[in-house]
């Protein structure tokens, strides 16, 4: 059993719970991490969540994302999970913030305060099969008009912070 950290609305950790328990019953605020990673073009890393995963199965999500443990800081939990997830690791900074609240099936939702990092790879991930359905580049324009399109085929959290995190991305390439 894998436990999260709780936080109150100013990101301060107030206790830990277990990971499924925190997003059942209306979910529990509680940290979170998330990473997109860019390649030497701009375009963004997307990942495809295994069919296997708790919720958001098979949907395109960012590079990885996860939770961190209790006692670990946000940026090693980054690190950990892009090498557990995408067989990797680089250089990783925190751009901003981003809390938020999302339904995301199955009697699941979370409330995550979400701290997101960027990073730049232009090699070949080595996905773990267990984490990744399947892996792309894509623009950061390209992304824009998928994501207008067809929400349902992307993770909640990725369509709710899409704006934010296209604005990000275009001030991190000048």
């Amino acid at each position: 059993m894998e436990n999260v950290i709780l936080v109150d609305k100013n990101d301060n950790e107030i206790g830990t719970e277990e990971k499924l328990k925190a997003h059942s019953n209306g979910g529990t605020w509680h940290r979170a991490i998330s990473v997109f990673v860019f390649n030497d073009k701009g375009e963004v890393m997307l990942q495809q969540r295994t069919d296997t995963k708790y919720h958001s199965k098979g949907r395109w999500a960012n590079t990885c994302c996860s939770h961190p443990r209790p006692g670990e800081d946000t940026a090693a939990a980054a690190h950990r999970r892009l090498r557990e997830e995408m067989g990797f690791d680089t250089e990783l900074k925190e751009r901003f913030t981003f809390p938020y609240e999302a339904d995301v099936g199955s009697g699941l939702t979370e409330k995550e305060y979400d701290h997101i990092f960027f990073g730049r790879y232009s090699g070949e991930p080595d996905p773990n099969p267990s984490e990744v359905k399947g892996w792309k580049w894509v623009s950061i324009d390209e992304f824009q008009k998928q994501i207008k399109k067809k929400p349902d085929d992307f993770a909640a959290w990725l369509v709710l912070m899409a704006d934010k995190f296209v604005s990000e991305a275009k001030k991190s390439s000048n």
